[in-house]
């Protein structure tokens, strides 16, 4: 299986803009820019996505390994806050931090606990943010 997203950049680092797609569609020419990325405008950026795309994954690898303990839970919900800072070799994602709330009708704190633990190291989007990463590069000319 195989996901795909595109963007497109037009312009320098800060006066530039660019939009952001999903093969699904569920994200097509969303804007992004340097503004939404670093001062808060309106927009989406690359950190935000990222964090999107790993609390969605952590939910529904929670629900599975609830599900492997006979649990089924009612409602999950997780925040996830991605750190970018300036360091000395330019911007760094510096840490994610996984915030989850849940209420599954007959889980013992252990069982959830575990399962939650199991969750985070076997979501395919945290073993991402660990996993090299494959790269080619094209100039057209």
């Amino acid at each position: 299986m195989k996901r795909k997203a595109s963007a497109v950049w037009q312009g320098d680092f800060k006066n530039g803009k660019g939009t952001i797609s999903t093969e699904t569609g569920a994200l097509s020419g969303a804007p992004y820019s340097f503004t939404a990325r670093f001062e808060g405008a309106r927009g989406t950026n690359p950190e935000e996505l990222i964090g999107a795309a790993h609390a969605g994954c952590f939910s529904m690898a929670l629900a599975a390994q609830l599900g492997e303990s006979g649990l089924t839970p009612e409602r999950i919900e997780t925040a996830s806050t991605v750190t970018l800072e300036k360091t000395p070799d330019g911007f760094t994602i510096t840490g994610v931090q996984l915030d989850v709330t849940a209420r599954v009708p007959g889980a013992s704190r252990e069982a959830f606990d575990a399962a939650a633990k199991k969750a985070k190291e076997g979501c395919p989007v945290s073993k991402l943010l660990r996993a090299p990463i494959g790269f080619n590069a094209t100039l057209e000319g």
